[in-house]
């Protein structure tokens, strides 16, 4: 009965906790005057919205350069060029395009490789408003000494307002949330790890 009842807690706290993130991208809308950054960096996806906008950003001058993470390897320069509608002379000479990311935390491994060897500790990410979430941690990880500014896109692969209407439309928001909060417990067991072990040594060794 005990683990019934204990079932029950975890199982309804993880339901509200879903309504909470759902609320929470529903509430999530970008800028409509981002701060100037020093780079853009746009998460490819479902969705060429959010490359438009990345684009968009950077001919605002809201960052020096753009990079683009996780491209397919069989699109070429000219392909991106097509579906982000960039001003080719921008393009030509400010924006970077990754192709080694297949998933979220690549993409956050690629974005951190690229801003430390330019010097860029200031980013704005652009990704789908529902995928915001988690990008944000996992680039946070990557990155820990970096500003975020994040910039969602609402792209309309998920009816946030409604997402428990359509089966796809839910399917996708639990996969995401779950993702989340796998992010979140891999991070809190992180920080558990003996992070500060060196600094006392080091201390012990220099009052000896």
């Amino acid at each position: 009965m005990r683990t019934l009842a204990a079932l029950f807690v975890v199982l309804l706290i993880w339901v509200v906790g879903l309504v909470a993130f759902a609320q929470r991208i529903e509430r999530s809308i970008p800028p409509a005057e981002p701060p100037v950054a020093d780079a853009v960096v746009a998460l490819t996806g479902a969705s060429d919205l959010r490359l438009e906008a990345a684009a968009r950003l950077l001919e605002r001058g809201k960052g020096k350069r753009l990079l683009i993470s996780g491209v397919n390897r069989e699109a070429s320069r000219d392909d991106i060029l097509e579906v982000s509608r960039a001003v080719k002379p921008i393009y030509d000479c400010c924006v970077d395009l990754g192709y080694t990311a297949a998933d979220t935390i690549g993409n956050a491994g690629e974005i951190a490789e690229w801003a430390r060897g330019k010097g860029f500790t200031r980013l704005i990410v652009v990704t789908s408003d529902y995928h915001m979430p988690r990008s944000i941690l996992e680039i946070r990880a990557a990155m820990p000494e970096a500003a975020l500014i994040e910039y969602p896109v609402a792209t309309g692969l998920v009816d946030v307002r409604s997402w428990w209407r359509k089966e796809g439309d839910a399917r996708r928001l639990i996969v995401e949330y779950s993702k989340y909060l796998a992010i979140l417990a891999r991070e809190s067991f992180l920080a558990l790890g003996p992070r500060d072990a060196a600094p006392a040594a080091q201390t012990k060794e220099t009052t000896s």
